[in-house]
């Protein structure tokens, strides 16, 4: 199924596709709006994520005002450096409606911390969202996403969650 552009929705772009998987994984609850969510294809490394959102979905969301992004990427333990330098190229208007997240260091170390699949990690995750729990998001690897979390789940899940 696809998105409708006039309606509430929400674009996840992935760094590569160890974070494809988690969102797959993601939106294979049954609690979930599929036809409010689009995983774009993988970038291929978090600056890609920034210009391909500059490039293409900056403009795209200034003409569907419905529209919200996730960009998905790895911090490589330069969480704050990597998230000033991307917010600092996200238009003021926009800022509101994208998100930024991502594993502290990368997906694979999420991965065999815990030993799930990506798309388990991903079910996981969104099973937190719908219970309103920080099982695995208050993981230490995934625990800094909490502010910008928050700020998602308020944002999407009254159109993302049945």
């Amino acid at each position: 199924m696809s998105i409708n552009k006039y309606r509430p929705h929400i674009l996840v772009l992935p760094e590569d596709d160890a974070n494809r998987q988690i969102a797959n994984g993601f939106i294979l609850d049954s609690n979930l709006n599929d036809r409010a969510i689009q995983i774009l294809p993988p970038a291929g490394g978090w600056r890609r994520v920034v210009d391909a959102f500059k490039d293409i979905h900056a403009h795209e969301m200034q003409k569907y005002s419905q529209r919200r992004i996730a960009l998905l990427i790895d911090f490589d333990q330069h969480r704050e450096k990597r998230l000033v330098s991307i917010r600092e190229e996200i238009p003021p208007t926009l800022i509101d409606r994208v998100f930024i997240l991502g594993v502290l260091s990368e997906p694979e170390d999420l991965r065999i911390r815990i030993n799930k699949s990506f798309e388990d990690i991903g079910k996981v995750l969104s099973q937190d969202c719908v219970e309103n729990t920080r099982s695995l998001w208050g993981h230490d690897l995934l625990k800094h996403n909490e502010t910008e979390l928050d700020r998602m789940i308020q944002s999407v899940k009254p159109f993302l969650f049945n």
